[in-house]
């Protein structure tokens, strides 16, 4: 017990010493079972905070930090830290997944999260999260001069190739993307180019934020199934999905959905089916890898769960290949890069891999897993042995 104690503090004196680096804000400590998590809202004077998350183990010193970057509209928590994911309640996520092999963990959730819509600005672009995680990574760097790593899933996998196409810390030495897409080719690349445009004339409109509306529409297929959603049924319009139909259909059938941006996925957030029925009532589905509860877990856990415009134009702009609204400095990524697609998410997409190749950097390698859906990749029951081995 003695033992467990020591350990104990020496995880929490490494967390203060994070704490004073990163400055001010009302921090809080979460001590589990060989680790501790340290949560830190940074006050920086601006209308809502970056959130540092870290997650130490207790028992060793880290060899490295992995910097893990939340997909879009998400957060540490609901990401990489849900309750009841891969492994159930014993936290087999990835956070864990990752101390266990020697890393320090640092999840930073973008302000929004803490944000009031009217918060959210129309700066707030690709620039403006690279730069708040730069801080992070700056105060961090000069404390703890350890080598790391930048992990991201979605939007947070964009985020991570960006950063590391302007870090030239010889420390940085890995960039794990997780199911995401850099420029198209073809038609879809017409496409990405509309999609930005549409969020550029949103932009120009005042819309400043973008609201997905998955967190309530799983919310009320587990608190109400039966009931009777607000959302037509398509074999006939003049019928309407129940609650239960409508989450299973919005996630295995994200493509199919109305929205700028929702073309990007294959066939959707998780795999799984969805077959109609003579009624709604009758429809029958199921969910192949991430049960409900589960998503129910993750984004119970979101704060506003928005999007910035700014963001979601910036990324359709990296999606077309758009040299000048923005675009990731492919050739200027000198670290390893692990890219993971899933097939039914994002799919068999490596022009960004290959751009990064053609750069002269070899150290890449793209993979596609197949049967997956995009949160299943961090979600997924069996995401440790199907995905999460590959990087």
């Amino acid at each position: 017990m003695e033992h467990r104690h020591g350990d104990a503090a020496k995880g929490t004196g490494l967390l203060s010493r994070i704490e004073r680096a990163l400055g001010t804000g009302t921090a809080a400590y979460l001590p589990g079972a060989g680790w501790i998590r340290l949560t830190l809202p940074l006050d920086d004077g601006g209308p809502a905070p970056v959130t540092v998350d870290v997650v130490a183990d207790t028992a060793r010193a880290p060899q490295g930090i992995v910097y893990l970057l939340p997909g879009g509209g998400l957060n540490f928590a609901a990401d990489f830290f849900t309750p009841g994911g891969p492994g159930g309640p014993g936290g087999h996520h990835l956070a864990h997944t990752l101390r266990r092999r020697g890393f320090l963990v640092v999840g930073v959730t973008p302000r929004e999260d803490a944000a009031a819509a009217a918060d959210i600005t129309a700066d707030r672009g690709l620039e403006a999260y690279r730069r708040d995680l730069s801080g992070v990574v700056r105060a961090l760097d000069s404390l703890l001069e350890l080598p790391y790593t930048y992990a991201g899933h979605s939007a947070g996998a964009l985020l991570a190739l960006d950063a590391a196409s302007h870090d030239t810390c010889p420390r940085l030495r890995r960039v794990v993307a997780l199911d995401t897409t850099g420029p198209y080719t073809g038609e879809l690349a017409e496409r990405a180019a509309a999609t930005r445009d549409a969020y550029a004339t949103q932009l120009a409109q005042g819309v400043t934020t973008v609201d997905p509306g998955l967190a309530a529409v799983v919310a009320k297929a587990v608190a109400d199934p039966d009931g009777v959603s607000a959302a037509p049924w398509p074999p006939d319009p003049s019928l309407r999905f129940t609650h239960a139909g409508l989450a299973h259909f919005a996630l295995v059938r994200t493509a199919s959905l109305p929205g700028p941006a929702n073309w990007i996925y294959v066939r959707g957030h998780a795999a799984g089916s969805h077959a109609f029925g003579s009624s709604p009532a009758e429809d029958r589905f199921t969910l192949a890898h991430t049960p409900l509860p589960v998503w129910h877990a993750a984004t119970s856990a979101l704060g506003s769960g928005l999007l910035p415009t700014a963001l979601m134009r910036d990324l359709a702009a990296v999606w077309a290949g758009d040299g000048e609204l923005y675009a990731i400095a492919w050739d200027r990524i000198r670290a390893e890069v692990a890219w993971v697609n899933t097939e039914l998410g994002r799919g068999d997409h490596p022009r960004g891999a290959e751009l990064i190749r053609e750069g002269g950097n070899d150290r890449v390698s793209f993979g596609v897993v197949p049967g997956y859906g995009h949160g299943d990749a961090v979600w997924g029951s069996r995401a440790a042995a199907d995905v999460w081995s590959r990087f």
